[in-house]
């Protein structure tokens, strides 16, 4: 009969080379060590059945760190980007297809280049901010519908996602303070992903993107703004529009009104058929005078809306959710 210690060495030894090591347990030297515990003498058996028992144990360490070890042996490093799983056999020829940008992406460059071929500087929104930058310093009330949870995502610290690029607005009034003083104007778009409590469907989504725009000066007028807004709209769709506002209720500006184009006979449209297309109005005093700026001396306008939407239209996507999906038939038609 082998001692404890003889035992323990020998165990070891068959767990560190076993592809089964749990099965060491069932060796006839462990049992023959309990089955011993019988014939001990009683003065000795307590402290001889305590050993035997702290070999299991130990035993079951060993194995437990063997099996961590083979498992670990057992993982494959895969490539999820493959376009074959690890039972296939490799092609002849990899795959050499180049990728190529998101038609948003594409568009959004498109939009950028005429605001700024227009004398507008291009600012990128945020990822996340604060509520004062949301909604304190665009003048909304703090019993605002926008500030719920149903319609606004919050961080548990109560940072906000985006929900609009206007969130720009007030660093954007901000920064150029100065140009306007000494006699020039602030005009910039700030333009990047937004993010809504939306249930999502063919024309809703919970993360699209949007393009805002802000112009002030002593003598900005709404006229400059519909001017402003039908030369971009002509210069995207490249052909002449017809266009027409209601008025509309933003509690960032006064007055506030919607856009509209007449729905151009390139994009299926005919006479009278109306296509609502952003939001925009005069910039609200209040907002000019959380920024630090003279809403007696300067005046400015300001508008917002959807670049998703814009790109539908202009190449007839019929469902929104085509542009999250990451489907290779839809991307490669752009």
């Amino acid at each position: 009969m082998h001692s404890i210690d003889d035992v323990r060495q020998i165990l070891l030894a068959e767990v560190a080379d076993s592809q089964i090591p749990r099965d060491v347990l069932k060796s006839k030297e462990l049992k023959g060590l309990y089955s011993k515990i019988a014939s001990i003498d009683p003065s000795e058996r307590a402290a001889f059945g305590k050993a035997v028992n702290e070999l299991k144990n130990d035993i079951e360490v060993a194995i437990n760190a063997r099996e961590s070890a083979l498992e670990d042996a057992a993982v494959v490093a895969l490539d999820v980007t493959a376009p074959w799983d690890i039972n296939s056999k490799l092609p002849d020829l990899l795959p050499t297809e180049q990728g190529s940008q998101h038609p948003l992406t594409t568009e959004l460059e498109v939009v950028i280049d005429i605001f700024t071929r227009m004398g507008f500087e291009a600012v990128e929104s945020r990822q996340i901010d604060d509520d004062f930058h949301m909604f304190g310093a665009l003048n909304f009330p703090e019993n605002h519908p926008a500030r719920d949870g149903y319609d606004t995502f919050r961080t548990e610290e109560g940072f906000i996602p985006p929900a609009h690029t206007s969130t720009m607005q007030h660093r954007v009034l901000k920064d150029g303070k100065a140009k306007l003083e000494a006699g020039g104007q602030i005009a910039a778009i700030s333009y990047g992903r937004v993010f809504r409590n939306e249930d999502v469907d063919a024309t809703h989504e919970h993360t699209f993107y949007q393009c805002e725009g802000v112009f002030v000066s002593e003598s900005a007028t709404l006229g400059d703004m519909l001017g402003t807004l039908r030369s971009f709209f002509e210069a995207y769709y490249g052909q002449e529009l017809k266009i027409k506002t209601q008025p509309a209720y933003f509690p960032f500006v006064e007055p506030g009104l919607e856009f509209a184009i007449e729905k151009p006979a390139s994009l299926g449209g005919k006479p009278g058929e109306w296509l609502e297309m952003l939001g925009c109005g005069m910039i609200h005093p209040n907002v000019l005078s959380a920024a630090g700026i003279d809403p007696s001396k300067y005046q400015g306008f300001a508008w917002g809306g959807g670049v998703d939407r814009l790109v539908m239209l202009k190449y007839g996507i019929e469902d929104l959710r085509h542009f999250e999906s990451g489907k290779l038939q839809f991307l490669r038609k752009f």
